[in-house]
């Protein structure tokens, strides 16, 4: 099979493109996180800075209302990580991703504490227990655990969480409120029925316009579902080979954006799925090891990207009333690097904490 060379930096700027980071994109917030099949939202807030980055106009106020509507929500999904997801995916993508989250548990720590205990039992005594009202893990524990009184308590209510669609309900993830996690079921919440038989070759394709170009292995991190090769196979797609031999996968009408395309310095949220949905990293740390920016228990930090790689890391700090932006460069930054750096942190803080008091500015570690 002849296929088409594609460098790096070009898998670079597409994915940039694709993930609506060359320039903010003019689009409604709950379009994006449709486009994006979703952002990681282990951090309940980091898809605020990870929608902002993205959007010309973000508000991050008017977002929060989206999770009030119960037009996104915030369960379990790819990875086996909180998701936030529009409605209409988190009823379509749960089911089909089901047999990873199944399998997940049956390798985890929590296996042996559900022991002897039926799967169809305990989703009946995890729907009467929320039957009411949203619940947060303590008093599932207490519910459950006394229901089955043999298995330990906490490997119950993860076991629900993964054998049955919760949602983290609101306020839980609106920006500035400090709230625990509460559950409720997804058909429950949004007043709909799981997708009975959602289409793969459907999904397959809109992790493309969001992913691609990309191989199975892509496929398969970004999922942690299985069986991608045979299934790309049968679709009608455009193929590239990598620089290192790898076989990638495309939409057919799907355009590369070419390598030289200049890309502003930017922040990136934590737990953003940009550097988390693809088996080769490569095309977004450059060659920045992995470790640099995902710790061993996957704490993923929040990036900085300098001519369109990752360049180092960011976060917030409070302290006393007062907000900053504090940057941890990996390299020392080139003057208009810094200021466009400064600039957007400025703009960042402005719009996260519109209306706080205390003094706001962007800090530089020392590279």
């Amino acid at each position: 099979m002849v296929t088409e060379l594609v460098t790096r930096r070009t898998l670079n700027r597409t994915l940039l493109s694709r993930q609506l980071l060359l320039e903010r994109a003019d689009m409604g917030p709950e379009d994006a996180v449709t486009h994006l099949l979703g952002l990681q939202s282990q951090n309940a807030t980091s898809v605020y800075p990870g929608l902002w980055t993205r959007l010309a106009g973000f508000d991050f106020a008017a977002f929060g209302r989206l999770l009030a509507e119960r037009r996104v929500v915030r369960l379990a999904l790819m990875r086996n990580t909180v998701h936030l997801v529009t409605a209409a995916d988190a009823l379509r993508l749960r089911p089909w991703l089901q047999p990873a989250l199944d399998r997940g548990l049956r390798s985890s720590a929590w296996a042996a504490g559900i022991a002897g205990v039926g799967r169809d039992a305990l989703l009946a005594a995890g729907r009467e227990a929320l039957a009411e009202q949203p619940l947060g893990p303590p008093e599932l524990r207490a519910l459950l655990g006394a229901r089955f009184p043999t298995a330990d308590p906490a490997s119950l209510v993860n076991a629900l969480r993964t054998w049955a669609p919760l949602v983290q309900v609101p306020p839980r993830g609106v920006w500035g409120v400090s709230c625990g996690v509460r559950y409720a079921f997804a058909d429950d919440w949004l007043g709909a029925p799981l997708a009975a038989d959602p289409d793969p070759a459907d999904l397959v394709r809109r992790y493309l316009a969001a992913f691609g170009p990309a191989g199975p292995a892509d496929l398969q991190k970004w999922s942690s579902l299985t069986g991608f090769k045979r299934l790309l196979a049968g679709l009608d797609l455009r193929t590239y080979t990598t620089e290192d031999g790898q076989v990638l996968h495309d939409l057919p009408d799907a355009e590369l954006t070419d390598p030289d395309t200049p890309v502003a310095a930017r922040f990136v949220a934590d737990f953003d799925n940009l550097l988390l949905s693809h088996a080769d990293r490569t095309r977004i740390l450059g060659d920045v090891p992995k470790s640099r920016v995902i710790s061993v228990n996957g704490i993923v930090s929040g990036t900085i990207l300098v001519d369109g790689f990752v360049g180092g890391t960011w976060r917030f700090e409070r302290a006393k009333g007062a907000a900053a932006v504090v940057v941890t460069p990996f390299a020392p930054l080139r003057a208009p690097d810094r200021d466009t750096l400064e600039a957007e942190g400025l703009r960042l803080l402005a719009a996260a904490y519109e209306g706080a008091s205390g003094v706001r500015g962007v800090r530089f570690e020392r590279a």
